[in-house]
């Protein structure tokens, strides 16, 4: 239980939020151990203006924050009220009184004194405030006290209303507060507080900028958003695990069962199309707008292979002979014999093949199959960008059995899946194995012998475990970091981010 909150310029909590600093300065020396709610206070508090006291890779950030406090209906400061009469304050409306939310506590880990002006410049390049607001506050309190907290989200925001302006406030009812969201984890925490104990350069100033400069995109931005995230975990402002966007093509995608089971046949056609599109096939017969397919084709694709291919969206009939016969008619005469020969054919349909549909399929090296297994494909590349390699996926679909294809494509998913929880698991291998050895990269040898003891989901050698870190620490996934050695076993290997299986 706690009953009193710590009075914080609002951008300073929001940047505590953030995981950006872990660090306050308090007006007085705050004891270890004391917990507190953290309660935001208006610019007045600072002893400079805005745009000489926070750092110009932050100060939009606490501009906006200012901004919407001073926008929530509050008419007038608790401090100005002495200069009312009493008259004059009882005419003023309940919202005279500051009214804040409350949307976190904490808990005081360390509570430094410095007075030395030659670290003032390292200190600021680590928080968000400028070397110029703390020579000032130096200048005038002859010590700055540096409060790490250790801060934790409060289940929901509290509504309290504030009639105080001193550093700590008695709250008007005590919190039932708990240790279960932290904003970042143990091991982060001990990271940064002993880098700013030892004022320790920041090791990615370049990153900081950049998250800085999209930080405001990140609201309307889904990609600003991920890449956001990605950031503030690599930069240790945050430990919350990721999660998978949501793709913003899932809807369309989860029709695509439902219509090719309808008599809805046109729509059908675009639904394939657009899937085809997604999985990374392109060609002048995807149109997914198109109300009919160039020659009659219900779809054609030239890369990066071509496959031509027919739809049948159907209720309850079994699908006739005339579907097959129809591709290898249409395929024949629009494309010509060796172009057709040459291409991969495929038919989406719903409902069960009668005995003449099937012997032509199979017998003209036709793969049938089913809305749900499209659908199948066509989320599973939406969840993780490019998992479907489609040049495997063309060696599949060459191979025998050749009609009714099911069961070799969700083999093919299934291959899939098992390679996406292999990767998962090395990474989260690396990351485990670096917190529990406190150093910050491995090699390969040391995580191969680390992997026989993490129940792992398939055996594989040392050279393959060294292909998948390769990888997975490619600029273009980014999960990994390395640092490259003389020879392949002498690389070394460190964690950058999750990659959540959804």
């Amino acid at each position: 239980m706690i009953n009193t909150a710590l009075r914080l310029p609002a951008p300073e909590i929001e940047a505590l939020l953030q995981g950006r600093i872990i660090a306050v300065m308090p007006n007085k020396f705050i004891t270890p151990g004391r917990e507190f709610a953290l309660c935001p206070a208006d610019a007045s508090i600072n002893l400079l203006p805005v745009e000489q006291y926070y750092r110009s890779n932050f100060l939009p950030i606490a501009q906006s924050i200012f901004a919407q406090l001073n926008s929530q209906g509050v008419l007038i400061q608790p401090q100005q009220m002495s200069l009312l009469s009493n008259e004059e304050q009882l005419k003023l409306p309940l919202l005279a009184y500051e009214t804040v939310l409350l949307k976190a506590w904490a808990k005081c880990e360390l509570c430094q004194i410095i007075n030395n002006a030659g670290t003032l410049a390292t200190l600021s390049q680590l928080t968000i405030w400028t070397t110029e607001a703390l020579k000032e506050i130096l200048k005038q309190r002859q010590n700055i006290f540096l409060a790490y907290l250790r801060v934790y989200h409060l289940p929901k925001s509290i509504e309290v209303p504030i009639k105080s302006s001193s550093q700590f406030l008695a709250l008007p009812q005590p919190l039932n507060v708990s240790e279960v969201n932290p904003v970042i984890n143990d091991r982060i925490f001990a990271q940064r507080k002993r880098q700013l104990e030892k004022l320790e350069p920041s090791l990615h100033p370049e990153l900081e900028e950049l998250q800085s400069a999209i930080a405001s995109l990140t609201i309307s931005q889904p990609a600003a958003k991920q890449l956001d995230d990605d950031i503030k975990a690599f930069l240790g402002w945050s430990s919350d695990k990721p999660k998978n966007p949501l793709d913003l093509d899932l809807p369309w995608i989860h029709k695509i069962a439902e219509v090719g089971n309808s008599s809805d046949g046109h729509t059908f056609e675009k639904l394939v199309r657009r899937g085809l599109l997604k999985l990374g096939f392109t060609g002048s017969g995807l149109n997914p707008d198109a109300t009919g397919g160039a020659g009659g084709m219900d779809f054609y694709a030239e890369q990066p292979y071509p496959i031509v291919g027919e739809c049948k969206a159907t209720k309850t009939e079994k699908v006739p002979d005339g579907t097959p016969a129809q591709l290898l008619k249409i395929g024949m005469n629009h494309l010509g014999k060796f172009q057709y020969d040459n291409s991969i054919k495929l038919i989406v349909a719903a409902g069960e093949l009668n005995f003449y549909a099937s012997r032509t399929a199979t017998e003209n090296q036709m793969n049938v199959i089913s809305p749900e297994t499209l659908q199948k494909l066509v989320e599973l590349q939406a969840h993780y960008k490019n998992s479907i390699n489609l040049l495997e996926l063309k060696q599949c679909l060459q191979q025998a059995p050749f009609g009714l294809a099911e069961d070799k494509i969700n083999t093919y998913i299934d291959k899939v899946e098992q390679s996406i929880r292999l990767r998962s698991h090395i990474i989260q291998l690396v990351k485990n194995y670096l917190q529990n050895s406190g150093i910050e990269s491995a090699g390969v040898e040391s995580l191969h012998g680390a992997y026989f003891g993490s129940y792992p989901p398939q055996p594989i050698k040392t050279i393959e475990m060294h292909e998948i870190l390769i990888e997975l620490s490619s600029p273009l996934t980014g999960y990994l970091g390395r640092i490259k050695g003389s020879n392949w076993n002498s690389d070394r290997f460190y964690f950058l981010r999750d990659l959540p299986i959804n």
